[in-house]
């Protein structure tokens, strides 16, 4: 099916995770250079792989799962949700060790992190418990031997609740030597060249202004500054674009 080219009288509807890793990431977009070009709104990961898919956005930060759903696709920002090792806002939490989990609950938020748990489950820690799709409210249900994933701002939280906290990111790195990539900026269709350019551009800025967005959060679960200036990276490098494909070759 052929898509109709986007008028450039419209504005680019545009949409973001509200979690706390994305903010660097959404800075720009509020300033001069796009807040008159785009509609931005804000959803949970999966809503936004939905809303893509379903042409209600044209641009998303998507979990990259949900790239294999999209019948077109163009990763259109140099910057990205990643980490080199530990994220500390995907983990499995337990009270148990990994070898002694019996079945784990699956945040509905996002799907590249359950289709993450799903590799390091069967390559890294080869095991088969009982996989749960979970609803709001989950998290108190991570208990004995039943343990949970748990993403975003609500992770950060989880932290202090179980005795044992399984970081994917850092158990991907243990098994791949390479970073992972949670989410890519995806436009469904060919946007015009200038308006890619000054997105990009845009997308970037709020990294020059790490210390100023840290300090503007009230956050007690985490240090910002760790989360920020450690466990989270933003550029999407070589290594990260390998890891990139790797994932999306052991996934459906």
């Amino acid at each position: 099916m052929l898509l109709k080219p986007k008028k450039l009288s419209e504005k680019i509807k545009v949409g973001a995770v509200s979690y706390l890793n994305a903010k660097p990431l959404t800075f720009g977009l509020t300033k001069e250079i796009m807040k008159d070009r785009i509609d931005l709104s804000f959803d949970y990961p999966a809503n936004l792989a939905a809303q893509l898919k379903n042409d209600e956005l044209d641009i998303a930060l998507i979990p990259v799962a949900a790239l294999k759903q999209l019948s077109e696709y163009y990763i259109i920002s140099d910057f990205c949700i990643a980490s080199e090792d530990e994220v500390a806002s995907v983990c499995l939490f337990s009270d148990v060790p990994v070898k002694k989990i019996k079945s784990i609950l699956l945040d509905y938020q996002s799907r590249t992190s359950v289709a993450l748990l799903k590799i390091l489950l069967k390559e890294h820690w080869k095991i088969d418990p009982e996989l749960i799709t979970a609803s709001r409210g989950y998290e108190t249900d991570i208990k004995n031997d039943v343990a949970g994933l748990v993403i975003g701002d609500r992770a950060l939280m989880q932290r202090n609740s179980n005795e044992y906290i399984y970081d994917l990111s850092k158990a991907w790195k243990e098994m791949t030597g390479l970073p992972f990539v949670f989410a890519v900026w995806v436009a469904n269709k060919k946007l015009p060249p200038d308006f890619i350019h000054d997105f990009n551009v845009a997308t970037g800025e709020g990294l020059n202004v790490i210390d100023d967005i840290i300090k503007e959060i009230q956050f007690c679960g985490y240090s910002m500054k760790t989360y920020y200036k450690q466990n989270i990276q933003y550029n999407l490098d070589k290594d990260k674009k390998q890891a990139l494909q790797l994932f999306l070759s052991k996934i459906d």
